[in-house]
């Protein structure tokens, strides 16, 4: 048996709202509290989720779902995502935001700036289940209608351990899913939010993505180079992922800058540099540092250290600083194979302490690249 087959599936934000909008609308139409509601996600799976929180009032009705996403490590897990279904003086069924759910900033995401951050799918099914309601509500005047309001009480604190910031969602959390079961994969979901900021760089105008697999490239980027935190992708370990989706959403210069430590792997021809995959950034410095003329005492030197770093003082102290030289320009000519020569990448490998150890092409070449509209 495979590994996600025997890992529990939960359920997305988007169906949390949708099950507690038909919830609250049953209630308004009822006046009759319920403990549960059957819902049929976009995938044709019918779930029946608890409900939680139920208050009925003279003109609405509201309660929420508690969030759970089986064991995939979602930080919205546990979260209780509200509806509140209550009656409109306008015709029709209409859908907002309120309390903990963010406001789109910033183009190139599924949902219109200036409007909440409501996923298309999701949106389309919490109106379905409420409208299925109206016939209940008797609404036989021609000016009144059904207002929804999905909030997530604690949506604004859990945004800030999300990429809802660097995708420009402020002020809450998304209420996504396009099937409406959440796979515990959290690799495909962090890849996706990868993914999405590039689209958000682009509609921003940038015409280069900086791609950092952590905290001191991005820092070097912001402070020694000046680019704005928008054109920066904080991207772990997903090297060629973000390299692949580069080319596939057309953005023709990537700067690639973090740690000798990430950056020695590329060099070996590894793309995602998890340790999963492999460990061979000792052995990959020995063998650049030998082409570079180092003596078999400093290889053996090189091959007793526990990391990258700890080879940068022994490299500098014998002159042989060049192997930095050679490995960035590796990585790049590995980048351009793995992207098939369609995209014009820079690399810059740093120390921990964010020194420049070696640049490719030179600093003033890349600066000089063209990062916004």
């Amino acid at each position: 048996m495979k590994l996600e087959e025997k890992l529990k599936k939960g359920f997305t934000t988007g169906t949390c709202a949708q099950a507690a909008a038909k919830a609250a609308g049953i209630m308004l139409a009822t006046k009759t509290l319920i403990k549960s509601v059957e819902v049929e996600t976009p995938k044709g799976v019918k779930l029946n989720l608890k409900i939680v929180g139920q208050k009925i009032g003279r003109d609405f009705a509201q309660c929420g779902v508690i969030k759970d996403a089986g064991d995939d490590p979602d930080v919205t897990n546990g979260a209780m995502i509200c509806a509140r279904v209550r009656y409109s003086g306008k015709k029709g069924v209409f859908l907002r935001g309120g309390e903990g759910v963010g406001v789109v900033t910033k183009p190139g995401l599924a949902v219109s700036v200036g409007e909440y951050a409501i996923n298309p799918v999701p949106r389309e099914m919490i109106i379905k289940d409420v409208t299925r309601c109206l016939s209940r509500l008797r609404l036989n005047r021609q000016d009144r209608g059904i207002e929804i309001i999905i909030s997530v009480p604690k949506g604004k604190e859990i945004a800030r351990r999300t990429f809802n910031p660097r995708l420009g969602i402020m002020g809450g959390i998304s209420i996504i899913g396009t099937t409406g079961i959440v796979e515990p994969k959290s690799q495909d979901a962090y890849k996706k939010s990868l993914s999405l900021q590039l689209d958000v760089l682009k509609a921003a105008g940038y015409k280069r993505a900086a791609l950092v697999p952590g905290y001191v490239g991005e820092k070097f980027c912001r402070q020694a180079l000046g680019l704005e935190s928008d054109s920066i992708i904080k991207i772990g370990d997903h090297i060629g992922f973000m390299i692949a989706e580069c080319v596939k959403k057309n953005i023709k210069k990537v700067l690639l800058a973090g740690h000798i430590g990430k950056l020695v792997k590329v060099a070996n021809g590894q793309f995602d540099t998890n340790i999963r995959f492999g460990d061979n950034r000792i052995k990959t410095i020995m063998h650049y540092a030998g082409l570079c003329g180092a003596k078999k005492e400093i290889i053996k030197k090189i091959s007793r250290q526990q990391s990258a770093e700890a080879a940068i003082d022994i490299l500098t102290k014998h002159n042989l600083t060049q192997t930095f030289d050679i490995m960035v320009k590796k990585i790049v000519s590995r980048i351009n194979e793995f992207a098939g020569d369609r995209l014009s990448v820079g690399c810059i490998m740093l120390s921990l302490q964010g020194k420049i150890l070696a640049v490719y092409p030179n600093l003033t070449n890349l600066t000089r690249l063209d990062l916004s509209g």
